[in-house]
Protein backbone atom coordinates (compact mmCIF):
# COMPACT_ATOMS: atom_id res chain seq x y z
CA UNK A 1 0.00 0.00 0.00
CA UNK A 2 1.61 3.25 -0.99
CA UNK A 3 0.86 6.35 0.36
CA UNK A 4 0.56 9.75 -0.80
CA UNK A 5 2.82 12.50 -0.13
CA UNK A 6 0.68 15.58 1.05
CA UNK A 7 1.55 19.07 1.32
CA UNK A 8 2.05 18.93 5.20
CA UNK A 9 4.75 15.80 4.41
CA UNK A 10 6.87 17.70 1.85
CA UNK A 11 7.17 20.76 4.08
CA UNK A 12 8.16 18.70 7.18
CA UNK A 13 10.48 17.04 5.15
CA UNK A 14 11.92 19.78 3.34
CA UNK A 15 11.76 21.28 6.82
CA UNK A 16 13.75 18.51 8.35
CA UNK A 17 16.43 18.30 5.54
CA UNK A 18 16.84 21.91 5.16
CA UNK A 19 17.46 22.06 9.27
CA UNK A 20 20.03 18.66 8.91
CA UNK A 21 21.95 20.59 6.26
CA UNK A 22 22.73 23.85 8.42
CA UNK A 23 23.49 21.91 11.24
CA UNK A 24 26.04 20.10 9.38
CA UNK A 25 27.05 23.16 7.77
CA UNK A 26 27.85 24.27 11.07
CA UNK A 27 29.83 21.54 13.00
CA UNK A 28 29.23 17.93 11.21
CA UNK A 29 28.56 16.39 14.73
CA UNK A 30 25.30 18.87 15.16
CA UNK A 31 22.91 16.63 13.16
CA UNK A 32 23.87 13.33 15.07
CA UNK A 33 23.26 15.24 18.89
CA UNK A 34 20.30 16.15 16.90
CA UNK A 35 18.78 12.98 16.41
CA UNK A 36 19.57 11.55 20.11
CA UNK A 37 17.84 14.61 21.61
CA UNK A 38 15.16 13.74 18.86
CA UNK A 39 14.75 10.08 20.48
CA UNK A 40 15.10 11.62 24.00
CA UNK A 41 12.16 13.46 23.14
CA UNK A 42 10.29 10.69 21.57
CA UNK A 43 11.03 8.50 24.46
CA UNK A 44 9.12 10.88 26.68
CA UNK A 45 5.25 11.25 25.01
CA UNK A 46 5.29 7.93 22.57
CA UNK A 47 3.09 6.47 25.56
CA UNK A 48 0.73 9.74 25.47
CA UNK A 49 0.94 9.50 21.62
CA UNK A 50 -0.29 5.95 21.50
CA UNK A 51 -2.75 6.90 24.20
CA UNK A 52 -4.42 9.46 22.47
CA UNK A 53 -4.79 7.60 19.20
CA UNK A 54 -6.01 4.38 20.37
CA UNK A 55 -8.71 6.69 22.44
CA UNK A 56 -9.42 8.44 18.95
CA UNK A 57 -9.39 4.97 17.22
CA UNK A 58 -11.88 3.78 20.03
CA UNK A 59 -14.04 7.01 19.88
CA UNK A 60 -14.09 5.94 15.84
CA UNK A 61 -15.71 2.71 16.60
CA UNK A 62 -17.77 3.06 19.36
CA UNK A 63 -19.68 6.47 18.27
CA UNK A 64 -21.27 5.92 14.35
CA UNK A 65 -20.49 9.04 12.11
CA UNK A 66 -23.87 9.79 12.15
CA UNK A 67 -23.71 10.18 16.00
CA UNK A 68 -21.27 12.71 16.02
CA UNK A 69 -23.08 14.21 12.83
CA UNK A 70 -26.11 14.79 14.90
CA UNK A 71 -24.49 16.21 17.68
CA UNK A 72 -22.06 18.44 15.49
CA UNK A 73 -23.85 19.19 12.79
CA UNK A 74 -23.49 18.81 8.98
CA UNK A 75 -22.89 21.83 8.33
CA UNK A 76 -22.11 25.46 10.04
CA UNK A 77 -24.40 25.40 12.45
CA UNK A 78 -24.43 27.03 15.55
CA UNK A 79 -25.52 23.99 17.45
CA UNK A 80 -21.81 21.99 16.53
CA UNK A 81 -20.35 25.15 17.77
CA UNK A 82 -21.87 25.15 20.86
CA UNK A 83 -21.11 21.52 21.33
CA UNK A 84 -17.79 22.12 19.96
CA UNK A 85 -17.32 24.66 22.07
CA UNK A 86 -18.05 22.30 25.46
CA UNK A 87 -16.75 19.52 24.66
CA UNK A 88 -13.38 21.17 24.11
CA UNK A 89 -13.93 22.61 27.53
CA UNK A 90 -14.41 19.01 29.82
CA UNK A 91 -12.26 16.69 27.40
CA UNK A 92 -8.97 15.80 29.03
CA UNK A 93 -5.60 15.30 28.06
CA UNK A 94 -3.13 16.99 26.45
CA UNK A 95 -2.44 17.63 22.53
CA UNK A 96 -1.46 14.06 22.42
CA UNK A 97 -5.52 12.80 22.92
CA UNK A 98 -6.69 16.54 21.25
CA UNK A 99 -5.21 16.21 17.99
CA UNK A 100 -5.93 12.55 16.55
CA UNK A 101 -9.44 13.30 18.12
CA UNK A 102 -9.69 16.07 16.15
CA UNK A 103 -8.28 14.04 13.10
CA UNK A 104 -10.50 11.13 13.68
CA UNK A 105 -13.93 13.80 14.02
CA UNK A 106 -12.72 15.39 11.36
CA UNK A 107 -12.61 12.28 8.75
CA UNK A 108 -16.48 11.13 9.72
CA UNK A 109 -17.44 14.65 8.54
CA UNK A 110 -17.35 17.16 11.96
CA UNK A 111 -17.82 20.64 10.23
CA UNK A 112 -14.90 23.21 10.38
CA UNK A 113 -16.73 25.21 12.70
CA UNK A 114 -17.55 23.00 15.43
CA UNK A 115 -13.55 21.30 15.44
CA UNK A 116 -11.91 25.29 15.28
CA UNK A 117 -14.07 25.54 18.78
CA UNK A 118 -13.82 22.10 20.05
CA UNK A 119 -9.52 23.25 19.22
CA UNK A 120 -9.58 26.74 20.43
CA UNK A 121 -11.74 25.66 23.79
CA UNK A 122 -9.30 22.95 24.69
CA UNK A 123 -5.86 24.90 24.09
CA UNK A 124 -7.41 28.28 25.69
CA UNK A 125 -9.75 26.86 28.48
CA UNK A 126 -8.40 23.31 29.89
CA UNK A 127 -10.01 23.31 32.94
CA UNK A 128 -7.60 20.41 34.22
CA UNK A 129 -4.57 23.08 32.97
CA UNK A 130 -5.97 25.80 34.89
CA UNK A 131 -6.71 23.22 38.01
CA UNK A 132 -2.96 21.41 38.19
CA UNK A 133 -0.41 24.09 37.00
CA UNK A 134 -1.96 27.68 35.86
CA UNK A 135 -3.73 28.41 39.50
CA UNK A 136 -1.58 26.83 41.68
CA UNK A 137 2.03 28.42 39.87
CA UNK A 138 0.49 32.19 38.94
CA UNK A 139 -2.21 32.16 41.39
CA UNK A 140 -6.42 32.57 41.04
CA UNK A 141 -7.11 36.73 40.27
CA UNK A 142 -4.54 36.17 37.17
CA UNK A 143 -6.06 32.94 36.08
CA UNK A 144 -9.67 33.77 36.06
CA UNK A 145 -8.47 37.38 34.40
CA UNK A 146 -7.07 35.54 31.70
CA UNK A 147 -9.54 32.37 31.49
CA UNK A 148 -12.97 34.32 32.04
CA UNK A 149 -12.42 36.62 28.40
CA UNK A 150 -10.72 33.34 26.83
CA UNK A 151 -14.13 31.10 27.78
CA UNK A 152 -15.84 33.94 24.77
CA UNK A 153 -13.05 33.27 22.44
CA UNK A 154 -14.17 29.73 21.11
CA UNK A 155 -17.35 30.19 19.70
CA UNK A 156 -15.89 33.22 17.96
CA UNK A 157 -12.82 31.50 16.57
CA UNK A 158 -15.65 28.72 15.40
CA UNK A 159 -17.95 30.86 13.64
CA UNK A 160 -14.64 33.34 12.14
CA UNK A 161 -13.11 29.85 11.18
CA UNK A 162 -15.99 28.09 9.44
CA UNK A 163 -16.77 31.41 7.83
CA UNK A 164 -13.03 31.44 6.22
CA UNK A 165 -13.07 27.64 5.19
CA UNK A 166 -16.24 28.00 3.08
CA UNK A 167 -14.56 30.73 1.37
CA UNK A 168 -11.87 28.53 0.61
CA UNK A 169 -13.94 25.79 -0.58
CA UNK A 170 -16.02 28.38 -2.66
CA UNK A 171 -12.12 29.31 -4.41
CA UNK A 172 -11.48 25.70 -4.90
CA UNK A 173 -15.05 25.02 -6.92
Amino acid sequence: MTRRMNASLIILLVLALSIGVFAFARDRSLPLQGLYASGRLFESVWIELLLGFLIAGFVDVLISPAQITAWLGTESSTRGILVGWMAGLVIPGGPYLLFPLAASLWKTGVPPGALIALITAKTLVSPIRILTYEAPLLGWRLTIARCLPALLVPPMMGILGQWIFNLFVRKSS
